[in-house]
């Protein structure tokens, strides 16, 4: 048995999404304020079937001042002599509301009995939904008025006046409550619960652009009788916060804060329930051994202390206690193998010197205060992750032996940022690692019924490099006005774009695995052809454009020929993206390239401007191509524009434009005073002889473009950047135009609300 999927809808800026579960692991990537926190925070909070986890500003933003109109409406029916609508369907429109999706073999019917929707059933997917409702709206009702009575009472006001100022703008006293919305931030948990109701499978439905359709509930469904997916599904977390290095000093001690965790408490706990021997259930002979070892150990020390304080009792004695009846004190210790771990020193660190040991004969012995943080937190989570497993199957010395059935069949695992203060490095191995740390027992072998799925989010480009992309799911944000009027957020399985292992897919992985990727955390991206973009690109936007430096842009080094595979992937996360390449004329008969020039039916080799923008291979028409015909758009926020060599006017000669055919030479056309300069050997001092001593424009295109064509590119740039100059390099226009076109995109994404009408249904307000 596994969790399939979960659709998500009105919890914080989960409007309406679905979340597909791997198989084991399953990582949630995203820009910062993406929604990542929130479907962790969705899954806890319901599956610990407690209505105390939650508070009224769970339900989606938008749905706020629903919650107040309701409010509004009791005053005034009730002031009108109306009988108020306590209706539970209008409630469940905008409460949040977690559709659980489970697969189930038949031979599990012991843990799904409650879920199975028709006695014909016979294996496969099972749903159940999960909602916060009213516990009763008449209680609600009554005791909502009354608190508002009260609250009038001390204003002063009556309370028809009072309803009336819930829209006047001027100022109110913060008597509590002001409204419906204000009365539930105390009082949520009392009046509402959460409760669980089997779904159709039948009835599912796909997403239709990245938002969820979950199936709606007829008004006669019978809620659950309580949790039915306990002895089902296990949850553990482990936080983002782990408070690693919080330790207050005072009086030469260390001691945690209250948000502090020291590994030795950590490994304290987990002996406690998983390894102390003196629990009796369960004895092998090492444990005995280890048994005697302490009872020798206690006998010889109550020997000890005998003797130390005898002359202390006998000097009380003296003094006349204790007398013929009272009981004589009496000194003597009792040995626990948890002993060894309560105290500062019992997690340290062992350094070596060069010899492998200190000048004493020991290693170096470090407190574990003095090792690095990510060393700390890397102990911890695999501690946490090993206590979490131990739990889940009940295995340690104070546990009665449990079969199979007595477990939860689902072991659900949900770690927020394990990236915390951990090396690059060291976030690789982390999710190598954690789902073999978790499924690591015998127990859990091919052929157990028993599951794991291990949930991450994170905000490590390192991490989700190293994960399966099949296993990631982007959160994507998307302002108020698309889905809803306020900003929510989507999500993308992208198993859907890496798992079909046709040619693209093949070489999108791979490229993507062979790169350090960003693209997943950005607010967008900028495809370019090679090492001289890399090196100079990010100083002409440092340069040009304070905007796009405040901004987290996914630089990508992929060239024109493979730029239109990245294509569906771009579209699906839909970021704003920058493609600058190169117009690669080639002669359309031998197919040798050459310099760009009109009227001689030159086509271009570049596959990006040939099948995907602008979808033509002519160099007469990709010159005299507009604007309009360089940008793609995917949705209000996604925008691919291609930026690449126009024709320029060659500085200080005559005789009409000439058009580069690659940056270098674009570069080189539009700063030949700049090369002038430049001392340097290479391609750089090419181009300045290149520039004193031609006359000719066009002889000077041609050997620009021969020269360029054999020179060392990254050289190039590098030699570029070291001169004193520097400053003074124009950006080629090309992509200056193109570095405006994305700020000015960006802009717009940037606006709080897009000016869009929103169709009929898609704002409940």
């Amino acid at each position: 048995m596994r969790i399939n999927f979960v659709e998500i809808q009105n919890f914080r800026k989960l409007y309406s999404v679905r979340v597909d579960f791997g198989e084991k692991t399953t990582v949630f990537v995203g820009a910062n304020n993406s929604g990542k926190t929130s479907a962790l925070q969705a899954l806890r909070k319901f599956l610990a079937f407690k209505v105390e986890e939650f508070q009224v500003q769970d339900i989606t933003l938008c749905y706020w001042r629903c919650v107040k109109e309701i409010g509004k409406s009791w005053h005034k029916g009730r002031s009108n002599g109306e009988q108020a609508l306590l209706e539970l369907d209008v409630w469940r429109s905008f409460l949040p509301v977690l559709d659980l999706w489970l697969d189930a073999n038949d031979d599990e019917l012991h843990h799904v009995r409650d879920l199975i929707p028709t006695l014909s059933w016979s294996g496969g997917t099972l749903g159940v939904r999960l909602a916060i409702e009213p516990k009763n709206l008449e209680d609600l009702y009554a005791r909502y008025l009354e608190a508002m009575d009260s609250a009038t009472h001390l204003r002063g006001t009556d309370s028809e006046s009072d309803v009336n100022s819930l829209s006047d703008p001027s100022p109110q006293p913060p008597i509590w409550p002001l409204d419906l919305l204000d009365f539930l931030r105390r009082k949520f948990a009392s009046f509402f619960t959460v409760r669980a109701y089997v779904l159709d499978p039948k009835k599912i439905q796909a997403p239709n652009h990245s938002c969820a359709r979950p199936q709606v509930l007829r008004n006669e469904s019978q809620s659950l009788e309580g949790n039915p997916l306990a002895g089902i599904i296990k949850v553990h977390h482990i936080d983002a916060q782990r408070g690693f290095g919080d330790v207050q000093h005072g009086r030469g001690d260390r001691r945690p804060t209250s948000r502090g965790r020291r590994l030795s408490a950590q490994l304290q706990s987990y002996y406690t329930e998983h390894l102390d021997p003196t629990e009796h259930q369960h004895l092998d002979p090492t444990d005995l051994e280890a048994l005697r070892a302490i009872k020798t150990a206690e006998e010889s020390f109550n020997q000890r202390l005998e003797e130390s304080f005898r002359v202390a009792f006998d000097q009380v004695e003296s003094m006349g206690y204790p007398g013929i009846s009272d009981p004589k004190p009496h000194v003597s210790t009792q040995l626990n193998f948890i002993d060894g771990l309560n105290h500062a020193a019992a997690v340290s660190f062992r350094v070596a010197n060069r010899e492998g040991q200190s000048e004493q004969g020991a290693d170096f012995l470090l407190p574990e205060d003095y090792n690095g943080l990510g060393y700390q937190n890397l102990i911890s989570m695999i501690f946490d992750l090993m206590s979490f497993r131990d739990t889940w199957l009940k295995v340690g010395k104070g546990n009665e032996k449990s079969t199979v059935e007595e477990i939860e069949p689902i072991h659900l695992v949900l770690a927020e940022e394990p990236e915390a203060h951990l090396h690059a490095q060291v976030q690789q191995v982390f999710i190598k690692k954690a789902y073999q740390t978790l499924s690591g027992r015998e127990e859990l072998g091919p052929a157990t019924p028993l599951h794991t799925q291990l949930v991450i989010s994170t905000h490590s480009s390192h991490l989700a490099h190293e994960a399966v992309f099949a296993t990631l799911r982007y959160f994507r944000r998307i302002p108020a006005g698309m889905v809803a009027s306020v900003p929510v957020s989507t999500v993308a399985n992208l198993s859907t774009v890496f798992g079909t292992q046709d040619e693209t897919d093949q070489f999108v992985t791979r490229y993507l695995r062979s790169q350090h990727v960003d693209l997943f955390f950005a607010d967008a991206a900028i495809l370019i052809e090679g090492a001289a973009e890399r090196i100079l690109l990010p100083n002409f936007i440092e340069r040009r454009s304070d905007f796009l430096n405040q901004r987290y842009l996914s630089i990508l080094e992929i060239g024109g020929s493979h730029a239109h595979r990245l294509r569906e992937l771009l579209l699906l996360l839909g970021l704003p993206t920058l493609i600058v390449t190169d117009l690669d004329a080639i002669n359309s008969l031998n197919r040798k390239a050459e310099a760009p020039s009109r009227d001689s039916e030159q086509i271009t080799a570049n596959q990006t401007l040939k099948t995907w923008i602008p979808n033509e291979e002519r160099i007469d028409a990709l010159l005299d191509a507009g604007d309009g015909t360089k940008v793609l758009r995917g949705d209000d926020l996604c925008e691919v524009r291609v930026a690449y060599q126009m024709p320029v006017e060659l500085a200080n000669h005559e005789g009409g434009d000439f058009c580069p055919s690659t940056f270098e030479d674009a570069l080189a056309m539009e700063n030949v005073e700049f090369f002038k300069k430049q001392s340097g050997a290479g391609l750089v001092g090419k181009l300045r002889d290149l520039f004193t001593t031609e006359a000719l424009p066009a002889s000077i295109a041609e050997k620009l473009f021969e020269e360029v064509r054999n020179g060392r590119k990254a050289e190039f740039a590098l030699d570029i950047i070291a001169s004193p100059d520097f400053l003074e390099l124009n950006v080629p226009t090309y992509i200056k135009e193109g570095l405006d076109w994305l700020e000015t995109r960006l802009q717009q994404n940037q606006e709080e609300v897009l000016f869009k009408s929103v169709e009929e249904g898609e704002d409940a307000t």
